[in-house]
């Protein structure tokens, strides 16, 4: 805060709810002044008198502008932002692939960090929201590595895990791990509610698992309609999946199959116990360094083979080299994984070099 004001960097947030409010609150505390808009401007003049944000409307000259407007407006905003602004553009919408269609600019880079909150609006804004989170960037056939470091590396400060992808392939995969289930924990919730019409107790009984199940069906039912239709064909997908798999499990309850339920628990139960956890002790982690051609979407490759391998990147950053043709990207994964991490890097074309951290 005690840099001179014409030398801080500048970081916009076009759409001011709960996303984009912890965005800002992320943003300066990384050291930005953060202009923020939105279409409403009771929210910028809330926005101002809380100093989340430091200025009404979009820096022009923003190292980065993030789009946190509803998925279905997505596209105009971004639009409207690489319109307005020189930098950076990237958005966090739950929807990639329609985003990454309309848009070919390559300033653009399309993310989607899985953080939220059950409190609603700029009352929830948190500028810890994305520590430990998973963030998902898209980048497109025209996105730049430039562009893609500028996002990657704030990501990075706000404490998220990186973890890049296609875009058709995020779309896939929320639906598994987000869509499907809001829509299950929505449907739980009306049959609970429509048997409480019969036996007024029911819900009086609806506790633990239930509760903490069904939790997510609390959230804004407006946002759902523009997510559904965007990412209808995943999440159709999913769905059928999830009918089949409670069919499966419908028809092993209903022969008493003893074994065969058990089988089926003791697997998710597996599945649920080996979900990732944190990055683990100094000693736990190894650099490696990738020699990176300066052509779009290097780095982006090695985010996106990393995901492919199962391999988490805690830390990185790219040097540049002097002659101005290649970089280095020095990245951070557990020790465990190094090896496996450089021989699919070998094996895409990329010279590697291994070291521990400890």
């Amino acid at each position: 805060m005690n840099a001179d004001a014409t030398t801080r960097k500048k970081a916009n947030v076009f759409g001011l709810g709960l996303i984009g409010g912890s965005l800002a609150l992320a943003l300066a505390d990384a050291g930005y002044d953060v202009g923020g808009h939105d279409s409403d401007k009771s929210k910028i003049d809330t926005a101002l008198e809380r100093e989340i944000i430091s200025f009404p409307g979009l820096y022009s000259d923003a190292e980065v502008t993030f789009v946190a407007t509803p998925v279905g407006t997505v596209a105009e905003a971004v639009l409207e932002s690489l319109t307005l602004t020189t930098g950076v553009v990237t958005d966090v919408g739950s929807v990639k692939t329609a985003i990454s269609v309309q848009v070919t600019d390559p300033r653009f880079v399309p993310g989607h960090p899985m953080a939220g909150s059950e409190l609603d609006g700029l009352d929830g804004a948190d500028a810890s929201m994305f520590a430990g989170a998973v963030w998902v960037l898209t980048p497109t056939a025209y996105s730049s590595d430039a562009a893609f470091a500028v996002v990657a590396g704030l990501v990075a400060k706000f404490g998220a895990e990186i973890v890049a992808m296609d875009a058709e392939q995020h779309d896939d995969l929320v639906a598994v791990v987000s869509h499907v289930p809001h829509l299950t924990a929505a449907t739980l919730m009306r049959i609970a509610d429509n048997r409480s019409e019969e036996h007024m107790a029911l819900l009086r009984l609806a506790a633990g698992g239930f509760r903490d199940m069904t939790r997510i069906a609390s959230g804004r039912p407006g946002i759902w309609l523009d997510i559904c239709e965007q990412n209808k064909v995943s999440i159709v997908r999913g769905l059928d999946a999830l009918i089949l798999g409670l069919t499966d499990m419908r028809d092993v309850v209903a022969s008493s199959d003893r074994d065969g339920l058990l089988s089926r628990l003791e697997q998710a139960r597996r599945a649920r116990m080996n979900l990732p956890t944190g990055a683990g002790a100094v000693e736990d982690l190894a650099e490696v360094r990738i020699p990176i051609p300066d052509r779009p979407g290097a780095a982006a490759d090695v985010f996106t083979l990393s995901g492919e391998l199962g391999v988490n990147i805690y830390d990185f950053e790219v040097v540049h080299s002097a002659e101005g043709d290649r970089g280095i990207m020095v990245t951070v994964v557990r020790a465990e994984h190094a090896e496996v991490f450089r021989g699919g890097l070998l094996a895409r074309g990329f010279r590697p070099a291994i070291q521990p951290l400890s």
